[in-house]
């Protein structure tokens, strides 16, 4: 069964990410299956608009810490002292970069939420063009807390700094509902009317030619990218390196190989852990 699902409907090619079993977590072949599923989407003719969403309970609940974090991944992203900085920066730099065959790719993609796009699932949400999400469905960056960086930078782009910073310092998620109010994504809709909407924008813009979409796509993005885009996403693709291996990050890792990666999240994101310290925070101070 393959990890990243292709079909052609019409004018729409329909791209699904494809291992419910994990929420669509990303592992070392998702990001690069992903990438060559949108190619071949730009390169078919017949395709005007791109659908992206995830099969099962979430679109994607980010990277497969089951896989990194415990120590069963590759080595590229968590090595063992000392750290190699290029060998980190030259793997992170091609997961970004098939995230942004999204962004780059000439026709335009519609991203569909349901359940999670958290932490590298944001960053893929957050590389196409549009993003409609369920009401109660959730988005954040928690690794912002220790252990990752967004190298796809995707939140000031949308958000603007204050706004990004508000996400980005807290590591909080929000639903659809808070999404679409502070501006993240376009649309946000009760579970029931989320496919009627993803497919009523679909058509609309399927009938547009592909040329016009192209054209459009590519003058929006630009103005993106003088702004110093893909220098940004080489530093936050550096600084997710450095998150990894700092002294905080290490005793993440440490902390998810010993007690699971399920508790070391839960005491990431209540707040509950000191890193630093590698202790649970006394409330008493």
């Amino acid at each position: 069964m393959t990890k990243v699902l292709y079909e052609r409907d019409g004018r729409i090619a329909r791209i699904t990410l494809n291992r419910p079993e994990v929420m669509n977590a990303i592992d070392d072949e998702l990001p690069h299956l992903l990438a060559a599923a949108v190619a071949r989407a730009d390169a078919d003719p017949a395709v005007h608009v791109m659908v992206l969403s995830g099969n099962g309970p979430a679109f994607c609940a980010g990277y497969d810490l089951t896989y990194y974090a415990e120590g069963n991944g590759n080595g590229q992203a968590t090595q063992d002292m000392p750290w190699d900085p290029i060998q980190d920066y030259a793997f992170m730099w091609k997961n970004t970069q098939a995230f942004m065959s999204l962004f780059r790719a000439l026709k335009p993609v519609i991203c569909k939420v349901h359940g999670f796009a958290v932490a590298g699932g944001s960053d893929i949400a957050l590389c196409c063009d549009l993003v409609f999400m369920e009401d109660t469905a959730q988005i954040g960056y928690m690794p912002a807390r220790v252990w990752g960086c967004p190298t796809t930078a995707m939140w000031v782009y949308r958000l603007g700094p204050e706004k990004a910073k508000r996400m980005l310092f807290t590591g909080d998620k929000i639903t659809g509902a808070e999404a679409e109010q502070m501006g993240l994504i376009l649309k946000s809709t009760p579970a029931d009317q989320l496919d009627k909407a993803v497919e009523d924008m679909a058509h609309r813009m399927a009938s547009v030619p592909v040329n016009q979409l192209a054209m459009q796509k590519l003058v929006i993005n630009q103005a993106i990218e003088q702004t110093g885009l893909m220098n940004t996403q080489r530093l936050a693709t550096i600084f997710d390196g450095i998150t990894r291996h700092s002294p905080e990050g290490l005793n993440f890792k440490t902390r998810a190989e010993a007690v699971g990666w399920k508790q070391a999240v839960h005491e990431r994101d209540s707040g509950t852990y000191d890193w630093t310290l590698d202790r649970p925070i006394n409330p008493r101070g």
